[in-house]
């Protein structure tokens, strides 16, 4: 079985971080801590999703870390955090504001992302005190408060309780994935990202959710499968922009609508083309630029960039290395 918990190389190699710390959550638990950039730069904060781990941002890291001070965490029992025994919204909610609190100086402003499991986290921590504190707007990709059993399109079927059924068990199976093999990486790719994902996409995102150890993955997909945070959405107060993609079977695009129809204030609402689950592999260019425009006014408060920094989603199109088809 192939131990590598990432690609060595490539727009998806997790860069070397400029420090690196432990934070200790409130309940004890230890959250291994990456900062990479300028200490003086304008920070973001990074919160990864299911399965996955720092390395999911690379590509965002390596090209924000020039001139923004980037901080991502790997989630308790993901990545090079230990598990826990507690799993559950709040404990992810604990986890963000420890992490908020070690890294930002006080009363320090952040834009904060979160991917999946990670803007769950966002929406969890939304009435804290900490998250009040230091969150100037937030970034929510491919994510959902409620329902995600029942919405998910992973197995095809009719929408019902048959779906729901079977969804369920798949999602929280305890099997092991095995090694990353060509069969692994086409399951993977049709449950998580679009249809014309390029095989380095495919290979990356195979990499790091292999390498989440079965017993956190059945343990967190049981969190996510009562998972209810409608409340937290209508307590996010903070300027907030969803983006999400259009061909996405895990959390489809009545998540990110649902969303942006309950925040109390929602700047945008964004829907890729082509693109799965995995946005910020799928649409590196895309969610950089984002972050990047969303710093530049909310954190910084300087002019927004120019339309080249934070492209539209007709002009983020990836490159013809990169293309995207519509997907299924």
């Amino acid at each position: 079985m192939s131990r590598l918990t990432s690609v060595a190389s490539g727009p998806y190699a997790p860069p070397v971080p400029a420090r690196e710390l432990t934070v200790v959550s409130a309940d004890g638990a230890r959250l291994h801590v990456e900062v990479h950039g300028p200490e003086n730069a304008p920070p973001v904060v990074l919160s990864h999703g299911w399965t996955c781990s720092t390395a999911f941002w690379a590509a965002q890291i390596q090209e924000l870390a020039a001139d923004h001070r980037v901080i991502a965490y790997d989630q308790r029992g993901h990545g090079r955090s230990p598990a826990s025994p507690a799993c559950t919204t709040g404990a992810l909610a604990d986890d963000l504001e420890a992490v908020l609190a070690q890294t930002l100086a006080r009363g320090e402003k952040a834009l904060i992302v979160g991917h999946s499991m990670g803007g769950m986290t966002v929406m969890a921590a939304s009435v804290r005190p900490r998250f009040h504190e230091h969150a100037a707007a937030v970034l929510l990709c491919s994510t959902g408060s409620s329902r995600l059993v029942a919405e998910s399109r992973v197995v095809p079927l009719r929408e019902g309780r048959v779906r729901t059924w079977i969804t369920g068990h798949i999602l929280g199976s305890r099997a092991p994935l095995g090694p990353v093999t060509p069969v692994a990486k086409r399951i993977l790719k049709y449950a998580t990202m679009g249809a014309g994902s390029s095989p380095h996409m495919v290979e990356a995102c195979a990499r790091i959710v292999h390498a989440c150890p079965r017993a956190v993955r059945h343990a967190w997909a049981a969190v996510l499968a009562a998972l209810d945070l409608d409340h937290g959405v209508r307590e996010l107060h903070t300027p907030t922009e969803v983006v999400h993609g259009a061909s996405d079977r895990l959390t489809p695009p009545v998540h990110a609508r649902a969303l942006a129809a309950a925040l109390p204030h929602c700047i945008g609402l964004t829907e890729l083309p082509g693109v799965g689950h995995m946005t910020p592999i799928e649409a590196p260019r895309w969610v950089t630029g984002k972050i990047r425009e969303l710093v530049t006014t909310y954190v910084t408060g300087s002019t927004p960039g120019s339309p080249s920094e934070s492209p539209s989603p007709s002009e983020s199109r990836p490159t013809p290395a990169e293309h995207i088809k519509e997907g299924a």
